[in-house]
């Protein structure tokens, strides 16, 4: 029964980041939908690594999981520094064309 109900909760914890994922256009929030996304991910492994009829856990989905988890980290790491210099490059740009048009108003 368990292990249905950490089943269900990893899909709908999938289906949520997907949303997010698809329907936020703040780059932040899409990459904390793709992280929401893996944590489904894993805890449905996790769950399906459960053998009923032994009792026991299966060790290869949860190394799978572990794995994943250290892989998920440092995608995050790597999207959120690309991120904020994305937020940085555009800012420099907005600032530029700032001045750009300051420079011209005072040129007329």
């Amino acid at each position: 029964m368990t292990t249905i109900l950490y089943s269900v909760t990893g899909l709908i914890l999938f289906v949520f980041g997907f949303f997010a994922l698809i329907v936020c256009p703040h780059p932040l929030r899409k990459i904390l939908g793709g992280n929401v996304m893996s944590t489904g991910i894993f805890l449905f492994l996790v769950a399906a690594s459960y053998r009923a009829d032994t009792g026991e856990i299966d060790a290869v989905p949860q190394a799978m999981v572990l794995t994943g988890i250290v892989v998920s980290v440092c995608i995050t790491a790597v999207a959120l520094v690309l991120s904020t210099r994305l937020q940085q490059a555009a800012d420099q740009g907005a600032g530029s064309r700032r001045k750009n048009r300051r420079q011209a108003d005072e040129a007329e």
